[in-house]
């Protein structure tokens, strides 16, 4: 671990002492911890002290000039999980698809084979050089850069299983080659090896070069999977990410960093050690405390929700866990930081006596009194699930249209989508998770039978999509939280979708990602990646090695798949 004093001296006056006032919890362990949490909202926070961690503008070892924009870096965008682009489109036509492939995973003792992309699924976007292009992975076991505009694959990096969950996009501004200047990390399933010493299905994989950086081993613990579904929160220059053996690991992403372990080039951890669930959770749950959920920063917390049934608050200026809220439940949905500085919590109906749904929490007060409200949905069987709310909610507040209500959607397994509102309260009561104790609830200003879903909706300004197993929807609404429907596409999705300037990009499970829009093109065309050589870049600098032919999607079999 690198020591403060290294640090200080190597930045040097006035900008070491603020380098080090905002330095991560691993760094500030004598320093007084505040009992109370501020109080005065999320824009308290300080101004970043770091270079702007989206952009940057460099030359590399070659002389070649760059210019590189983050326009989605992680799973919903950003620390509080709740941006999802800047305007969804009126219409869902196909501008272009690209087939992803499939690909075989253990489920159980049963291989399976699956087609596109799942949850979380969500693609990435990077200006580069005033150019776009997508981070993508995908059942072919495969992460993929495409081409923003035509779908074309420029280079993907093969993984030993499906990629499921969404990578976390890294700028390494002390970088000194080209290769390790922008990271993806992502993770992907274990591979069918639960039992073996290593299982390395979490990775860095050079933005450039699609090079391999490092690897990281998923020990085994209690949990009974070993997978790496999470999206790493970065803050500066400092990784958060529970791993789904629920395993919290606070690290550093930097390649130059890195060091020999277990036989793997593996990152430099400061934390390895917090497990996400107790003894006892694990003996009720038979080993499902897996920690799929994403990690989301409030003031000095980070809060994350684990399979365990625990909410978790880790205080970044005395490294550890001193929050702990207890549902009981699987929890998959990821935290959903709001505008009041409280918590949207997607609760699953097992392994509880009440039903599932959405819960607000108030991480500022003491576990017992933190309940906010609670908004449960019907209890139904569908496919594994008993019901609940398996996705990430989703809020109007990072986009929100001066004069609506500050919103929030989510999808259930009963199989519809609800809007509602995050401050207002119903007249009525309900039953909280544990099935006895009566709270408050939301006003739900709508709901729509569009499915179910384990996907997350999304809600930009005065629109929303939601991908479910029936269809993908969009909605549009007024100020008066008036409904009504405006398009829908019929393919199946579990993924979450992002849109940027009226395009929406989404992975399916028919093996396709989509661009969906307004098009007034007559022909759309669509790219096949199928009968191609690949290569899968482990050493070497290469910054375009594949090329996919265009074919016309209408008229053609492959189209119509």
């Amino acid at each position: 671990m690198r020591s403060p004093l290294a640090i200080i001296l190597g930045l040097g006056g006035l900008a070491a002492a603020a380098y080090f006032m905002d330095l991560p919890a691993y760094f500030v362990q004598n320093k007084e911890v505040i009992s109370t949490p501020d109080s005065s909202g999320i824009d308290s926070l300080p101004a970043p002290l770091f270079p702007d961690p989206n952009r940057i503008n460099f030359v590399d070892e070659e002389g070649d000039s760059f210019s590189i924009e983050l326009v989605n870096s992680t799973y919903l965008s950003n620390e509080r999980r709740n941006y999802y682009g800047d305007s969804l489109p009126d219409k869902l036509d196909i501008i272009w698809q690209l087939t992803l492939g499939s690909g075989k995973t253990q489920v159980g003792r049963t291989i399976k084979n699956w087609s596109g992309a799942g949850w979380t699924g969500q693609p990435l976007i990077v200006i580069e050089n005033g150019k776009k292009y997508i981070i993508q992975g995908a059942f072919d076991h495969r992460l993929k850069k495409i081409d923003y505009e035509t779908g074309e694959v420029l280079w993907q990096y093969r993984f030993d299983d499906v990629v499921k969950g969404t990578g976390s996009l890294w700028i390494n501004h002390n970088a000194d080659s080209l290769k390790d200047r922008v990271l993806v990390l992502q993770g992907t399933r274990a591979g069918g090896k639960l039992n073996a010493p290593i299982v390395d299905c979490y990775r860095a994989i050079s933005y450039f070069t699609g090079e391999e950086r490092w690897r990281v081993n998923s020990p085994r613990t209690r949990c009974y999977s070993r997978d790496v579904d999470g999206s790493a929160l970065i803050i500066n220059d400092t990784a958060y990410l529970p791993l789904e053996t629920s395993i919290f690991t606070v690290f550093n992403p930097d390649p130059k960093a890195a060091k020999m372990k277990d036989g793997l080039l593996q990152p430099e951890f400061y934390r390895f050690q917090d497990t996400l669930y107790r003894d006892i959770d694990a003996s009720v749950h038979g080993g499902n405390v897996v920690s799929e959920a994403s990690p989301v920063r409030l003031r000095d917390h980070i809060y994350l929700a684990s399979g365990s049934g625990r909410v978790w608050g880790y205080n970044m200026k005395k490294p550890g866990m001193d929050w702990e809220y207890f549902i009981g439940s699987d929890i998959d949905g990821s935290p959903v930081v709001t505008d009041d500085s409280c918590l949207l919590i997607s609760v699953e109906k097992q392994y509880i006596k009440g039903q599932g749904g959405i819960l607000k929490l108030d991480p500022s007060k003491k576990p017992e009194e933190a309940t906010l409200w609670y908004m449960p949905v019907k209890n139904r069987r569908f496919v594994g699930w008993l019901g609940g709310v398996i996705g990430t909610a989703a809020t109007n507040e990072a986009t929100r249209v001066e004069g609506h209500p500050h919103i929030g959607a989510t999808i259930g397994i009963d199989g519809y989508t609800y809007f509602f509102d995050l401050n207002k309260l119903d007249s009525q009561k309900v039953t909280l998770f544990d099935g006895e104790r009566k709270v408050a609830t939301p006003k739900v200003y709508y709901k729509h039978r569009t499915g179910p879903a384990i996907a997350s909706p999304i809600i930009i300004g005065n629109r929303a999509a939601v991908p479910t197993y029936q269809g993908f929807y969009l909605f549009e609404f007024d100020k008066e939280m008036n409904f009504k429907l405006l398009d829908k596409q019929e393919f199946s999705a579990e993924a979450t979708p992002f849109v940027d300037q009226g395009r929406i990009f989404i992975a399916s499970r028919d093996g396709n990602l989509y661009c969906l829009g307004r098009s007034d093109a007559p022909t759309k065309r669509v790219n096949s990646i199928y009968g191609k050589t690949e290569v899968n870049p482990r050493n070497g600098k290469l910054k375009r090695y594949w090329k996919g032919e265009l074919q016309p999607l209408e008229g053609t079999k492959e189209g119509q798949k």
